[in-house]
């Protein structure tokens, strides 16, 4: 590549979308949403328009006024700011990925199409290549979650000889429990510089002893302070208190999801714990009821102030 790459390591917040009571964007909120994170959290990179952002629900007009508002937003405070801009469409993912490098974004990142499903690894090299040929100065990422796309075939075989068709790209976010095949992209990716990012923020610890560099997640944007402290204990040798907290995390997790905890959820929480007004999902995902936002927000609020 033409551009030196800033690999991406420690917290990223995937992003919610500020909605309206009315259901329209807000980008109003999206400033002090930074300011939020870089202060009070220590997150200084975010990964927008993604599954916790609600961006397959989203137009692409959209979606371009919020990649616009946090890349100006964002610029001198964040450190990365990376524009999801997978869709079904490879013409609407194009469009995305060139407005995502003229507004300045730090990269980018696709997510395999989920109606007409890839047949294989080379289908789904073949789409990732002709959305990067519009970006082609941006470090590009694999979103790989089978759970969302019901793509069948392992990450690695995605990462497999893509360089070789894809100059730009730099990594993977892997939002997936099979640790077999996030150990075959952490080798392949180490050997090349390129970045893997975990995406299954209670199981971060398990995927930090494999070599992952950084994280992609929803609860960064509010519990992302603890969680930094359990990647310096990491860091630092000190495995016993990284484990301490990564079990804070799992028993936080497992409380909300016992509550069932959906992106709907997830945002009500986000705006509890911060007081920003995130306001209500988007159709299908339907708003949740305040008290179960509330009492997952408390328990939040009594891990984060026991550290």
């Amino acid at each position: 590549m033409s551009i030196s790459v800033k690999k991406i390591t420690g917290l990223v917040a995937a992003t919610f979308t500020p909605l309206t009571a009315e259901g329209e964007i807000n980008l109003s909120v999206i400033g002090p949403y930074i300011e939020y994170l870089v202060e009070k959290q220590d997150v200084k990179s975010v990964f927008i328009n993604g599954t916790t952002g609600e961006g397959c629900s989203l137009t692409v007009d959209e979606r371009k006024q919020l990649a616009a508002a946090w890349c100006q937003h964002g610029k001198g405070k964040l450190e990365q700011v990376i524009v999801h801009v997978g869709c079904l469409s490879i013409k609407d993912s194009q469009e995305l990925a060139r407005h995502a490098a003229s507004i300045g974004a730090d990269g980018i990142a696709v997510v395999s199409p989920s109606y007409f499903i890839p047949i294989n690894a080379d289908a789904l090299k073949s789409f990732i290549k002709e959305v990067s040929a519009f970006a082609p100065e941006l470090p590009m990422y694999y979103y790989h979650i089978p759970s969302m796309t019901g793509v069948a075939f392992d990450a690695a075989d995605v990462l497999n000889g893509i360089e070789q068709v894809i100059p730009s790209f730099q990594g993977v976010k892997y939002t997936g429990t099979d640790l077999r095949d996030l150990g075959q992209c952490v080798h392949y990716c180490q050997a090349r510089g390129w970045s893997v990012l975990f995406g299954v923020d209670e199981q971060l610890l398990g995927a930090f002893v494999l070599g992952a560099d950084g994280a992609v997640g929803s609860t960064y944007n509010y519990f992302g302070r603890v969680v930094n402290q359990l990647l310096a204990a990491f860091d630092n040798g000190n495995h016993m208190q990284a484990r301490a907290l990564q079990f804070k995390s799992m028993e936080m997790i497992t409380f909300a999801k016992n509550l069932g905890f959906d992106v709907a959820v997830n945002k009500q929480v986000m705006s509890e714990v911060s007081g920003l007004a995130m306001g209500p999902p988007r159709l299908p995902l339907l708003p949740c009821p305040l008290s179960k936002a509330q009492a997952i927000a408390q328990k939040i609020k009594d891990f984060s102030q026991g550290h």
